[in-house]
């Protein structure tokens, strides 16, 4: 009962920390995967979706993790933490994969982007033709919304009101400039598109070394909070199996 206690405290300090400075008002620990990844479009939100069967898997894993630190130490608490834990991993992966598929489909934008370039300057396409045969070379995740555009683009011919599905779907910075620079292209027109998009590619490639070097470096820090995480932890483990009651 005192930890169900102190539990309940410590969740109610965490809700008031949170409505204070994070500006979260709601009852779960973190707002949805939903919310808080960045724009509103179907991608992120299908991306960001939880398999239908997480909810098995999650209470698979748990039982799993529950019984097995059960038997290994022989009390209770160790086994809720560790079912706790074993929940928590399919949630886990599903979110590692979410942010592979996110990373590749960023990784693509400057292919992507070199193809247009050569589409509208030397094959001679138009620029909303050029944007959907990209878009259908591009990576898996992002084909989807260029279909939808360009189903889109066959209904009305209205470029700008294709663009703004397009950016909807995709909800990324890149997108968003991309498809700001072919909708000021094809109202003023010139010869000036080639010349925009090589300084986009410049920049795209600038924006994904800067986040790779970024992420080396934080490699680092992402170590030793695991570090300082796991250890006590394990001590903990480790002083459970000494005696039982109050002895643990």
């Amino acid at each position: 009962m005192a930890l169900v206690i102190a539990a309940g405290g410590a969740y109610g300090i965490f809700m008031i920390y949170t409505a204070v400075v994070c500006r979260w008002r709601g009852l779960l620990p973190a707002p949805l995967e939903t919310r808080s990844l960045p724009g509103k479009g179907r991608i992120a939100g299908a991306l960001a979706s939880l398999n239908p069967n997480a909810a098995i898997a999650a209470a698979a894993c748990a039982a799993v993790g529950g019984t097995s630190a059960y038997a290994l130490f022989g009390a209770i608490i160790p086994a809720l933490l560790a079912a706790c834990c074993g929940a928590i991993v399919p949630h886990s992966v599903n979110r590692r994969r979410i942010k592979d598929r996110r990373r590749e489909a960023r990784d693509g934008w400057p292919r992507m982007l070199e193809e247009l370039r050569l589409l509208t300057g030397s094959a001679g396409r138009s620029i909303p033709q050029a944007l959907f045969e990209a878009g259908a070379n591009g990576p898996i995740e992002l084909r989807d919304a260029f279909t939808r555009a360009e189903r889109e683009w066959l209904l009305t011919t209205d470029f700008e009101r294709t663009l703004s599905v397009l950016k909807y779907e995709l909800a990324d910075p890149t997108a968003d400039i991309t498809c700001e620079t072919l909708l000021v292209a094809q109202r003023l027109g010139g010869s000036d598109l080639d010349r925009r998009l090589a300084a986009l590619v410049e920049d795209r490639l600038d924006d994904l070394h800067g986040r790779k070097d970024a992420a080396a470096k934080q490699a680092g820090v992402r170590f030793a909070r695991r570090f300082v995480l796991i250890v006590p932890v394990g001590m903990a483990i480790a002083g459970l199996s000494i005696g039982t009651g109050k002895e643990a």
